[in-house]
């Protein structure tokens, strides 16, 4: 089984046209989109559009929860997420809403955005000193919470990383479809980036269909 495995659009329907052109050419038994997908500046029904004419295995990401749930004084204060709702109407709302927080593809491959257990917290890096460093073994084996899979695919860093833990699994994070970089300020102000403009996406081939 090939898989193909998305990350973070945020609303960039021209970066995810090329990613589909790419993956196109490569051949993919599946294509997963690992959350993250509407929120940005660019255009947002117009990726959703986009995604509804692929048959991707989606989950949701933490600013996928932030556009649906947010509040009226939240809209208030941030002059994007009004560019998003009026952008999306309701039936992308309705769809961000069904989506699953994780989702368990075979036996042997595991999705999450963040951690398998929270959307927020990057899996395999320490941002503490303000930009990205590799977590320890231990650190990431911890926060997988004795998630047993053989491959776990994660986003929400932005970062394309692959890693071996000593438990014998491997954790791929493909990088950004949409964003590569970005500065945020929890859980400390910090920076990732990508070092390259380039949309990013991971194929992972040669793996068991198990299910």
């Amino acid at each position: 089984m090939r898989i193909a495995a998305l990350s973070d659009i945020h609303s960039n329907v021209f970066a995810l046209e090329a990613v589909i052109a790419d993956l196109k050419q490569r051949g993919a038994d599946v294509v997963v989109n690992l959350g993250d997908i509407l929120y940005g500046p660019i255009a947002p029904r117009s990726t959703y559009d986009l995604l509804m004419e692929n048959n991707f295995v989606t989950i949701r990401g933490n600013q996928d929860r932030q556009i649906y749930e947010a509040t009226a004084s939240e809209i208030e204060s941030n002059p994007t997420l009004q560019f998003i709702l009026n952008d999306l109407g309701q039936e992308p709302l309705d769809w961000m809403r069904g989506l699953p927080f994780d989702h368990q593809l075979t036996d042997d491959v595991y999705l999450c955005h963040g951690t398998p257990s929270n959307d927020l917290v990057y899996l395999l890096e320490n941002v503490e000193s303000g930009f990205a460093q590799l977590r320890s073994d231990k650190e990431i084996i911890g926060l997988l919470n004795g998630q047993p899979a053989d491959l776990i695919l994660c986003g929400h860093t932005h970062t394309a990383r692959v890693v071996h833990t000593s438990s014998n699994q491997l954790i791929v994070n493909p990088g950004s479809v949409g964003l590569p970089a970005y500065t945020d300020e929890m859980p400390v102000v910090h920076s990732m980036q990508s070092f390259s403009h380039h949309a990013s996406y991971a194929m992972l081939g040669n793996l068991r269909s198990s299910s």
